[in-house]
């Protein structure tokens, strides 16, 4: 009885040692080899006195984020303004859908973008009815660009609409009282307000791009080197320290540019709901001039592109699955089991993947959920600001970094005592996995337990409860929305992650649906991809609904 009480007086304390441990096992032990593999200071200023990396990787990478991020926020304004001016059937819906970016398995974008903008894609089966193509849309930089603003064009959205809805109604009449136009009111009133949320869009989207890897290996492949692409081939070639070299680069780079961003977003003013938000109009009704009038071409004008850029990708990826040289067919679905009943050991079986990825999903949430909660209640202690940067380095972090570390060291072996201690790819994947997917926890997690009333928890102390008590009795029942909706966050990344699962996957059977999907794509069966594609897309989709349904929080949204 007397070690029970001990256990659960100093739980918290004990989970946080554990926490940490488990922490510097699978994330920093397995960067710090990554590091150590990159060798001396000569490995560093051989690379950075290249030409062809500092002219062709490292500028080319640039390059595409800088257009990535031009493109996401052209793309992502307008949503923004159109979901915070206007009312209209489905807008809570589209609003949520702006999450998308945290949910869909970027494989999954590339080989949409190849169903639909391809050779034999669908945009091309369109214009061939009335005479005009086929063009040639893809594997070249505007395809990468148009596919990364997919993928991070909902995010600026949804920060800039969280932004514009809470600007204060009052603030604009008052100029607008003053004799100011729709412009000028804009100008002075709305655009100060709205620039650091657009600017936090484009920091965290050039972020993102700059380490892009699934959409650049599949519709730029080799031709277009992006530091991740290259990083990739050199540990196909088994160049591992050539490859550490540019992961320590890429990932102090990102650093760089993530402490930029937590900075400049610690200098802002936390968003907070309005007492009176900006009123909105229905977008079918109240036009009274021929300028409302141009303006609601312009918002449907904007919605055929979003039908084109965004929804056309993912129809075309389930059609194409359907879609024979003859019409409607089953044959790719028929070959996914054809393939999985009578195919070799070394080919790609879609059973396989399908339940490697629930298999790795759930290994996942059993890490993520706790260690999650954990580093979201620590966060709330003294040096909690520490607790949180610490811990939320992996979001800055490549899971092709990951990835190679955890090859290096624990799927390679780490001599200890004389003995070679290992863990097999699938427990690997599993760690790389958890590592991506528990800040997500702890980011929907700890802002509920900090919006819980104080008063609760000391009631519970001043009548005996330990603090773990305390927390699991009052606390936690308290969050189970954030809890659930973490745990489905945690789930959904698990499963259409790419970065680390290619490289801990490589010769193994360890492989899960989007590598698969990459498989099928690399050999060109566009009909057998689309089809691994959809199984990806609907066990996503559900992935989703359970978040949204939840209420899933990230960015604040």
């Amino acid at each position: 009885m007397r070690f029970r009480h001990w256990l659960e007086r100093h739980a918290l304390a004990l989970l946080g040692v554990a926490t940490t441990a488990v922490l510097a096992v699978l994330f920093y032990f397995p960067v710090a080899i990554v590091f150590a593999d990159a060798g001396g200071s000569d490995a560093f200023i051989d690379v950075l006195t290249d030409q062809f990396y500092v002219n062709e990787i490292f500028r080319f990478t640039a390059w595409q984020a800088f257009l990535s991020t031009l493109a996401s926020v052209a793309l992502g304004l307008p949503g923004a303004y159109i979901l915070s001016r206007y009312e209209f059937p489905g807008r809570r819906t589209i609003r949520s859908l702006t999450i998308i970016p945290f949910v869909m398995p970027s494989i999954l974008v590339a080989i949409g973008f190849v169903a639909m903008f391809g050779q034999h894609g669908l945009l091309n089966d369109v214009l061939g009815l009335v005479g005009f193509g086929p063009y040639s849309l893809l594997y070249n930089l505007p395809a990468i660009v148009v596919a990364h603003a997919f993928y991070n064009a909902p995010l600026v959205a949804r920060i800039t609409n969280a932004a514009w809805e809470s600007v204060d109604a009052r603030e604009v009449e008052t100029a607008r009282s003053l004799g100011a136009g729709r412009f000028r009111a804009f100008r002075d009133v709305l655009a100060p307000q709205l620039l650091p949320a657009i600017l936090t869009g484009a920091l965290l989207t050039f972020i993102f791009t700059f380490m892009s890897f699934p959409i650049v290996l599949a519709l730029g492949g080799f031709q277009f080197q992006t530091v991740e692409v290259w990083i990739y081939a050199l540990v196909r070639d088994l160049d591992y320290s050539e490859a550490a070299v540019l992961a320590v680069l890429e990932t102090t780079l990102s650093l760089v540019l993530t402490y930029a961003y937590l900075r400049y977003e610690a200098r802002q003013t936390s968003a907070t709901r309005s007492s009176r938000p900006l009123a909105r109009k229905w977008l079918f009704s109240g036009v009274r001039t021929s300028g409302e009038s141009l303006e609601r071409v312009g918002v449907l004008a904007y919605f055929v592109l979003v039908a084109i850029v965004f929804v056309g990708p993912l129809v075309s990826t389930v059609l194409e699955s359907l879609t024979g040289p003859n019409g409607f067919t089953l044959q790719y679905y028929e070959f996914l089991v054809t393939r999985q009943v009578s195919g070799a050991s070394f080919q790609t079986k879609p059973g396989v993947a399908v339940r490697n990825s629930l298999f790795f999903g759930i290994g996942t949430l059993l890490i993520a959920l706790p260690m999650g909660v954990v580093i979201a209640v620590l966060s709330r202690a003294k040096g909690g600001r520490l607790v949180e940067a610490i811990a939320m380095a992996p979001l800055a972090v490549s899971g092709v970094m990951v990835g190679l570390g955890m090859l290096r060291g624990l799927v390679f072996g780490v001599p200890v005592a004389g003995t070679r201690i290992q863990v097999g790819g699938a427990v690997a994947i599993v760690a790389a996995h958890a590592v991506a997917a528990y800040p997500f926890v702890t980011r929907n997690v700890a802002p509920m337990l900090s919006g819980i009333d104080p008063r609760m928890v000391e009631s519970a102390r001043a009548l005996g409860a330990t603090r773990f008590r305390s927390l699991v009795d009052i606390e936690l029942p308290l969050v189970a929305v954030g809890l659930a909706a973490g745990a489905a966050f945690a789930f959904a990344i698990s499963i259409g992650e790419f970065d680390s699962t290619v490289i801990l996957a490589t010769g193994s059977s360890s492989y899960t649906m989007p590598v698969a999907v990459e498989r099928y794509l690399g050999n060109r069966t566009l009909g057998p991809a689309t089809a691994m594609g959809t199984v990806l897309l609907v066990v996503t989709a559900v992935s989703f609904v359970v978040i949204d349904r939840l209420g899933g929080r990230w960015e604040g949204g």
